[in-house]
């Protein structure tokens, strides 16, 4: 596995990406929650886009629905993807091949997906951004993020860090059901503090994760 720096564009005249023999590549930039994955995500899409490449950006349960939303409050259009998405079909878009993907929450992509934008990478020369977690709540890795983790030209963590309630490196993302820590459950429940049970995630270093332990202030 590869760990590198800030992402690179290709150096293309605006509008020839596609006419280019070059080889396309597939990028993983992995972080917690809070690392600033849909922020990149949204910030290489805008700058593709405005050097006059064609491309996608891709959303999987997305909280704002056919869209790429980051907690900075920004967000663009998406194109939404559910497990009988072909992402081959996506790229190659109707006859008009596009000269990118941008992926984000990339770790709800099942297996194949993630083999699928291999190829597109391999066949078509695409490039392709993929954006997500490691593991999930309970501490293992998303069954697509072990896929891409063994596909990947390049697989790099942001390093945008964030922080457990207790100030040390957050690595784990804990799911907390009516203010109690969980390891067992469904694999995809997005986050709803109007829902009942209240389900929310939080940030949590590995000995707070392991511990079940929360910010002892906080009453939820």
């Amino acid at each position: 596995m590869t760990i590198a720096s800030p992402i690179p564009v290709q150096q293309t005249l605006p509008g020839t990406r596609s006419n280019l023999a070059v080889m396309g590549v597939l990028r993983f930039s992995f972080g917690t929650m809070g690392s600033g994955k849909s922020t990149l995500a949204l910030q290489i899409h805008h700058n593709l886009t405005h050097g006059g490449l064609r491309g996608a950006l891709c959303s999987m349960l997305d909280r704002k629905g056919a869209r790429v939303s980051s907690r900075l409050g920004v967000s663009a259009e998406a194109v939404v993807i559910d497990p009988s998405v072909d992402l081959r079909d996506v790229a190659r878009n109707n006859g008009e091949p596009l000269d990118y993907l941008v992926c984000d929450e990339a770790q709800f992509y099942t297996p194949e997906q993630i083999e699928q934008l291999a190829e597109v990478v391999d066949e078509l020369r695409l490039d392709v951004f993929a954006f997500g977690l490691l593991t999930d709540f309970r501490g293992r890795l998303f069954p697509g993020t072990a896929r891409l983790l063994e596909l990947a030209d390049i697989s790099e963590a942001l390093q945008c860090e964030a922080r457990c309630w207790c100030g040390d490196r957050a690595t784990h993302n804990a799911r907390v059901v009516d203010g109690v820590q969980v390891y067992e459950g469904a694999l995809m429940v997005v986050d709803d503090p109007e829902a009942v049970p209240d389900i929310r995630y939080e940030l949590r270093c590995r000995k707070h994760w392991t511990e079940g332990q929360g910010r002892p202030d906080i009453i939820l």
